[in-house]
């Protein structure tokens, strides 16, 4: 049994949580820190695009959780059941309530497949794979490197999805694949149905993935077309158009599906929330609008930019000087200024790095312009970024 009271509690053992757990701790080692996360493995995600495209094992994308908890901070191991702010508390999944003096809420999202009919219960067969989970990114590279021709179809949801560049990186790696590697790319038609409005919301990156997609004639792009249900023993992807309702079947030999998205259920059920069921905070102190103890980070909050790590790791010292900021009765003049980064791997070998900020314009880190292709960005993405995040984002560092 836990204590029943923190000064921090600290909700998610994800990017977020770890990096701001770290962070307090190397900023004071007397704080009373408690983080709750049920699993006992931690992800580095944004590697599963090279894992379904046969660069790397899934096994080094995953850690034990131990190993990334700061010393001193205690792990609750179980899951949040409901939320009294007005308390000042919360309710474990065990029935055990616990007090807080501050929280941190980063519970990232949640896959919603079953929002698609079909969807769950064709992952690694009737030739319908996703990269999106641990449990599944294997069936991409299965598919991918079996396939002898006809229509591979992508699709990407309307709304807030966590690396919201994933399912075009997808696209783009498979194209690579099929036309360098196992040459069956004249027989194949690449197809990519996305509930969104455009390739990408930032306009000097969307120009330069329009022609992406032109060079690797991937002509046979939906957009605003959202997947609503998945025939599998048919082989066929059954999408709408969000603005006219109209309705469309594509049939298909591969199906690269990402799923649905959205804050988990026990974050969407709570107080926190917004109309959206996002976490409602303000999105340049990272402090909730209605309960000033509670701060929250990453995905599960309503801050309107890209989900990605790299949003978390310019959040993170934000929220923690913010926090500690509060806990001495000092104005809170640190500001997140929407930051987000999105590695967009254009191929085996080739990457777009995008940088940009709330009002969409790019906040590049590097003396060039990023919205070239460069293997030096896709090495970045494959090796050092893994290892600034194990080695310094986790540790409070970066």
């Amino acid at each position: 049994m836990s204590k029943n009271h923190y000064q921090i509690l600290i909700v998610g053992g994800g990017t977020g949580g770890i990096a701001v757990a770290a962070r307090l701790r190397n900023a004071s080692e007397s704080l009373d820190i408690g983080l709750i996360e049920p699993s006992s493995k931690h992800y580095y995600q944004p590697l599963w695009t090279l894992v379904g495209g046969g660069v790397f094992a899934k096994e080094i994308s995953e850690r034990n959780e131990e190993d990334y908890i700061p010393a001193g901070v205690d792990w609750l191991q179980d899951k949040v059941a409901s939320f009294q702010p007005e308390e000042k508390a919360l309710t474990l999944a065990s029935g055990q309530k616990i007090g807080y003096d501050y929280l941190v809420v980063s519970a990232g999202m949640q896959l919603n497949w079953e929002k698609v009919p079909g969807l769950r219960e064709s992952i690694g067969k009737y030739n319908v794979c996703s990269n999106y989970s641990y449990e599944t990114v294997d069936s991409t590279w299965d598919l991918v490197k079996n396939f002898k021709g006809g229509t591979a179809l992508f699709t990407q949801p309307g709304t807030p999805i966590k690396c919201g560049g994933a399912p075009q990186k997808a696209l783009y790696m498979t194209e690579d694949y099929f036309r360098s590697k196992s040459r069956v790319r004249a027989k194949t038609k690449m197809v990519f149905c996305s509930g969104l409005a455009g390739i990408f919301g930032v306009p000097k990156y969307k120009i330069a993935l329009e022609k992406v997609l032109k060079r690797k004639e991937i002509t046979d792009t939906h957009f605003r077309n959202e997947l609503i249900e998945v025939r599998g023993p048919e082989q066929e992807a059954v999408f709408k158009h969000l603005d006219t309702g109209v309705e469309q079947v594509i049939k298909y030999d591969l199906l690269h599906a990402t799923p649905p998205m959205s804050a988990p259920d026990f974050i969407k059920a709570s107080p926190l929330v917004d109309a959206a069921q996002f976490v409602d905070i303000n999105k340049h102190t990272m402090q909730h609008v209605k309960y000033p103890e509670i701060f929250a980070l990453g995905d599960c909050t309503n801050a309107p930019t890209a989900r990605t790590g790299a949003a978390i790791r310019k959040q993170a010292p934000v929220l923690v000087e913010n926090l500690l900021a509060l806990m001495q009765n000092r104005q809170l003049k640190a500001a997140y200024n929407g930051y987000s980064s999105c590695p967009l791997v254009t191929g085996y070998g080739s990457l777009i790095l995008a940088e940009f900020d709330y009002d969409s314009k790019p906040v590049e880190s590097f003396p060039f312009d990023q919205s070239q292709e460069r293997f030096s960005m896709y090495m970045l993405k494959a090796y050092g970024l893994p290892q600034m995040y194990w080695n310094g984002m986790m540790r409070g560092q970066l």
